[in-house]
């Protein structure tokens, strides 16, 4: 055994001097690849992920690591991010001086995703959400013991074209974990190398939230309501695979539940889908959640890559491809999304698709979120990093401006907030939409019997008039 570990370690060490570990060619080609600095980033790399991916249950398609010859295919599989082997989550776990074993601690259940994605099943109990200092050695609670009021799934007219996409594709053959596990996309070597950062990975930059100005490069065309007590928030967003000019760019479409100021005490909650290359290495739309305390500086990431967000549900993985998709003059898609303050514990909740409780936020990791908020938004934001020296031609929502209508332009629909009384209320005349750059991405708002409260918004990005 010892022999094959130290094959490994070559293997992996002519790999690193061959492709330069991805950093040495980044920035010019003039730049000279210091071994010592790459051996470094290599071990907070193995660091990290060595604290994201847990031990599982069991497995399925693993492979005994019993040969040279299947522990190179590990080996190459695993930087190909295909690697369904035991060994090779080992490997990826290994960032000690000791001999490589090929016995596990526990035994992942792994499913191979078509997006290329692994679902490991780890005990709910060990997800990455009690490594928070108070929430250590706790379990996950209960479900709620009820919806807020007003809660129920609506029967639409027969003659509505629109559709849930609540199939995320690693579960399409109908896959779910055991009970009192949980899904967790595996993270991977290359995805955090895509990171601006180890240090930043998972984390989002800051001037997300819309204000007045824009920060960062960041626009959006959102609906918002304001100047009241919001115990929680519910729409029905639909769903398109938006085109990303590159990869530090991303477009997304969500509810923020807000509390605090717009400086460094920002508290917020956040859900819906996004296309990320840097985060998750493709185009596809991904369920995804937020969450900070201090305006996205220290405290927070997306999906479970922190402590956090508790996850009690055994069929919903955070970051996993959502599908279908909407197309244009086509097939209409959306998934409904439910925030809301349990009144009995004070946690807030998160309800995905047809009824599927996700899991909750505990109360204790806010401030001002701790009581309520003071603002809810829903809508699109893309990043603009002018990479050609133009405005980038990323799109939000289907690529389409809001005046396209149906079929063409991504919508918002069923629009509304929860109140002190833990009652769903329709926004009524409180919405208030607005665009940063109405040439880019634009909205606009209507109320009708079927669809409440909505909006069209998105839009091409770069063009003629968006320069």
């Amino acid at each position: 055994m010892a022999s094959y570990a130290h094959l490994v370690r070559l293997l992996l060490v002519a790999f690193l001097v061959a492709a330069g570990w991805g950093w040495a060619t980044a920035a010019n080609d003039t730049q000279r690849f210091r071994p010592g600095d790459e051996l470094r980033r290599y071990r907070r790399v193995q660091a990290l992920l060595k604290r994201l991916n847990r031990p599982a249950l069991r497995t399925i398609q693993a492979r005994a690591c019993t040969s040279p010859p299947l522990l190179l295919h590990c080996l190459l599989s695993l930087f190909r991010c295909r690697c369904v082997c035991v060994c090779a989550f080992i490997i990826c776990n290994d960032d000690t001086d000791s001999d490589l074993a090929c016995s596990v601690v526990g035994v992942s259940v792994c499913f191979q995703s078509p997006d290329g994605d692994l679902i490991d099943c780890v005990a709910a109990h060990l997800q990455p959400a009690f490594d928070h200092p108070r929430l250590r050695g706790q379990r996950p609670l209960a479900d709620p013991l009820a919806r807020p009021k007003g809660h129920h799934h609506r029967r639409f007219p027969s003659n509505d074209t629109t559709a849930d996409a609540g199939v995320q594709l690693w579960a399409a053959s109908g896959e779910a974990c055991p009970e009192g596990s949980v899904p967790i996309r595996r993270v991977t070597e290359s995805d955090v190398l895509r990171a601006s950062s180890v240090r930043r990975f998972g984390r989002a930059p800051a001037g997300r939230v819309r204000r007045d100005s824009v920060s960062g490069g960041h626009e959006h065309a959102v609906g918002y309501v304001a100047g009241d007590e919001y115990y929680g928030a519910k729409a029905s967003i639909n769903v398109w695979a938006p085109q990303v000019s590159t990869a530090s760019e991303f477009s997304l479409s969500q509810i923020w539940v807000i509390a605090g100021s717009f400086g460094n005490d920002l508290n917020t909650i956040e859900a819906g889908w996004q296309v990320s290359p840097q985060l998750y290495g493709d185009n596809a739309p991904r369920f995804f959640t937020y969450w900070t305390t201090d305006a996205y500086q220290t405290t927070g990431c997306y999906n479970l890559l922190c402590s956090g967000f508790i996850q009690t549900n055994s069929r919903i993985a955070m970051g996993a491809a959502i599908s279908p998709t909407s197309a244009y003059n086509a097939g209409q898609f959306d998934i409904s999304l439910l925030v809301w303050k349990d009144p009995n514990h004070g946690n807030w909740w998160l309800e995905f698709g047809s009824g599927e409780l996700v899991g909750y936020w505990p109360s204790l990791l806010f401030s001002h979120l701790a009581s309520h908020a003071s603002m809810v938004q829903f809508g699109g934001e893309v990043v603009n990093t002018r990479a050609s020296g133009s405005h980038t031609a990323t799109q939000m929502g289907s690529g389409h401006y809001a005046g396209e209508g149906f079929g063409r332009a991504s919508y918002f629909r069923n629009l509304e907030v929860v109140d002190w009384d833990n009652s769903l209320v329709p926004l009524a005349a409180g919405l208030h939409v607005t665009a940063d750059h109405p040439n880019c991405y634009d909205i606009q708002g209507g109320v009708n019997a079927v669809w409440g409260n909505y909006f069209y918004y998105g839009g091409p990005g770069r063009n003629v008039r968006c320069t």
